[in-house]
């Protein structure tokens, strides 16, 4: 696997043009391989403005190569502020060419999920655009209520979209593991996103199904509401997923808004099941 940054207990940027509007935001990654597994194949980058997490998929050293590759190409978009959603997807286009050059090697090919925030700006204010491909998620914790921001591109998400089995049955349906899309595969990357503005208060919680297989929303929400830090919370979280049994790599990011500008009304876009929401 590849680590880019892990922790931060203070970070502050200031906004443009408005030094005395700071943004002060605190995160912490944590990661393991699991009970099952004999490699970790997830990578992650916890380095402001890009949080993301990526699960790899291709066997052996292939599946790591491949989310190696996603989280090192978000290293590039890194600067001292803030990113765009262009800079996101340009990063998974050149991902997506080094991933296509590991998996000419290999007939099954290669790919990888990836999942995310980018601390961004619209119309001059400050938003989190969460991007996402595949099944990996991103939650957001917010006055003691957990909501799953990301739509999983998966067979099972599809059925329960159509009505066909419910969320619950989802989670343990024999194609559970089957996504429908991802980077790699010799397919161009395509991300959905949603925007969320900065607020104080505001958690999010970047993971691996390594993590929801395990655990249920309301287990996750009872760790995201413990009170706890980032670096204690991401560890609880990958901590009781082995304790759950621990069957794939588990890996958590969790990033809290200690303090941002509140004095303008911000609007975030609501989770939808196909499309990109900008």
């Amino acid at each position: 696997m590849t680590e880019i940054g892990g922790s931060a207990a203070g970070y502050e940027l200031a906004m443009p043009g408005r030094s005395d509007a700071i943004i002060r935001l605190t995160w912490a990654a944590a990661t393991d391989t699991g009970h099952r597994r004999a490699a970790n194949e997830d990578s992650y980058i916890a380095q402001s403005p890009v949080f993301a997490v990526a699960d790899g998929m291709g066997g052996h050293s292939a599946g790591d190569l491949a989310s190696a590759a996603v989280v090192t190409r978000l290293a590039e978009v890194i600067s001292q502020g803030f990113a765009t959603t262009e800079s996101i997807d340009r990063a998974l286009e050149k991902a997506t060419d080094d991933i296509d050059q590991v998996g000419d090697e290999r007939q099954l090919g290669v790919g990888t999920t990836v999942t995310g925030a980018v601390l961004t700006l619209q119309a001059g204010e400050p938003y989190f655009a969460v991007f996402n491909i595949g099944d990996s998620r991103v939650y957001q914790f917010e006055r003691n209520e957990l909501r799953q921001v990301t739509v999983d591109h998966s067979v099972v998400q599809e059925m329960v979209e159509q009505g066909l089995i419910s969320r619950e049955q989802a989670e343990h349906h024999p194609d559970s593991n089957v996504i429908t899309r991802a980077v790699g595969f010799n397919m161009p990357p395509t991300a959905d996103y949603w925007m969320l503005p900065l607020r104080p208060g505001f958690r999010l919680l970047i993971c691996s199904d390594g993590l929801t297989k395990e655990l249920g929303d309301e287990r996750i929400r009872l760790h995201m509401a413990a009170g706890l830090s980032a670096t204690e919370t991401s560890h609880a979280l990958v901590d009781a997923a082995l304790a759950a049994g621990g069957r794939d790599n588990i890996t958590t990011i969790v990033l809290d808004v200690v303090d941002a500008p509140s004095e303008f009304e911000l609007h975030s876009t609501a989770p939808r099941s196909g499309g990109t929401s900008v």
